[in-house]
């Protein structure tokens, strides 16, 4: 078998994106596409992605034919010849561009995000590292410009959170690993704390963990379908923090997901159809992502990684406040601006993350093309 060259290889790999792309222009040139909002925004997120895998298409061909030319006048004037380095040295980074911009996207990525976090081990310690975890994350979404929503929530006694559940959204229409599950996705997982609680009177430091989970928000209701009769929906009096309306009316919703078993609880809204529908928007984003889970089980090692019990031995990341030392354990990243990031600036973090997957994609698809 004739082994490729490393440029026919990346002809080959983006070939059939091309094509892809050229038939997603044709389709979204036609009106009647956009007669169905959500097909065209479907269209349009894919046609965006691969306008990336495009461009850098073009500036790799533009390098390639540069460096050729270059060569063939070299042969009759060697003055050209003092420019092939420089052209060779182009070609280099616009083919590893390309092959980057190959690599697999996780079709989700552009997607806003519903976030739920939840007190583990630690009792009263873990559930105010839960609020700690929250206000980080609301941190980050204020950064990057992004809107959040609080759905659902269970305070604890001292001001912390036994569960909540967030929606994270994006303005406008991100580009291609911009979207808000591109970032996010990697904080599923468990979070471990170690510091002095609040509820310790000795100053020893205690280790509690609250677990995070990130789903995709699907855009709207046809893109998973609910029947009806696979509901049960229970109405019960709300129980908690939340002033004098709270307990005196049947407003917070319990639904049942019959075939799988997915329980989803909103409380949070004076209105039982509030309610109703912030647990619809959590139960539609669940079963999302059981679909996709399932039917990429051999794929995105991230998003399996997220854990459903939170369970100190399967922690993703440590927060030592003491030492002021942010670790994740996935990445090997470590640093001592603890303060910093719980105050939002989570990117270092969640780039050594970015940058891991995408070094060990790229290993796998330069295996594969050669």
């Amino acid at each position: 078998m004739t082994q490729l060259t490393p440029d026919e290889s990346a002809q080959a790999a983006v070939e059939p994106l091309l094509a892809e792309y050229e038939e997603l222009e044709r389709q979204l040139a036609d009106p009647s596409i956009h007669a169905d909002a959500g097909r065209a925004r479907k269209l349009g997120r894919r046609y965006a992605e691969l306008g990336a895998v495009h461009a850098g298409y073009e500036v790799w061909r533009r390098a390639l034919d540069d460096l050729g030319a270059a060569r063939e006048l070299a042969a009759e004037d060697s003055a050209f010849a003092e420019e092939i380095p420089a052209l060779e040295s182009g070609l280099d980074q616009a083919r590893e561009k390309l092959h980057r911009l190959l690599i697999p996207r996780d079709p989700d990525d552009a997607r806003d995000v519903i976030m739920e976090i939840k007190a583990g081990e630690g009792g009263e310690e873990s559930a105010l590292f839960a609020g700690d975890l929250l206000r980080m994350y609301l941190r980050y979404a204020e950064r990057h410009g992004w809107r959040t929503e609080v759905l659902d929530s269970t305070e604890s006694d001292l001001g912390g959170y036994k569960d909540i559940s967030v929606a994270v959204k994006a303005r406008g229409n991100p580009g291609p690993g911009e979207g808000v599950f591109a970032h996010l996705k990697y904080e599923g997982g468990v979070h471990r704390v170690q510091r002095v609680p609040v509820t310790e009177s000795q100053g020893r430091i205690h280790t509690s963990a609250a677990g995070v989970l990130v789903m995709p928000e699907p855009d709207e209701t046809a893109e998973v379908e609910i029947d009806p009769n696979d509901l049960r929906i229970d109405v019960f009096r709300s129980s908690g923090p939340g002033g004098q309306s709270v307990n005196t009316t049947d407003s917070a919703v319990r639904i049942t997901h019959l075939p799988t078993g997915v329980v989803v609880s909103c409380q949070n809204e004076k209105s039982q159809l509030q309610n109703k529908e912030q647990a619809l928007r959590i139960l539609r984003a669940r079963l999302h992502a059981i679909a996709a889970e399932a039917a990429e089980a051999e794929a995105s090692q991230a998003r399996r990684s997220q854990v459903r019990t939170v369970d100190r031995s399967e922690r993703i990341r440590t927060y030592n406040y003491p030492e002021n030392r942010i670790a994740d354990h996935r990445t090997g990243f470590k640093a001592y601006n603890l303060d910093q990031v719980l105050d939002g600036e989570l990117d270092p973090v969640i780039q050594s993350c970015l940058d891991a997957d995408e070094s060990a994609q790229l290993a796998a698809l330069q295996t594969t093309v050669g």
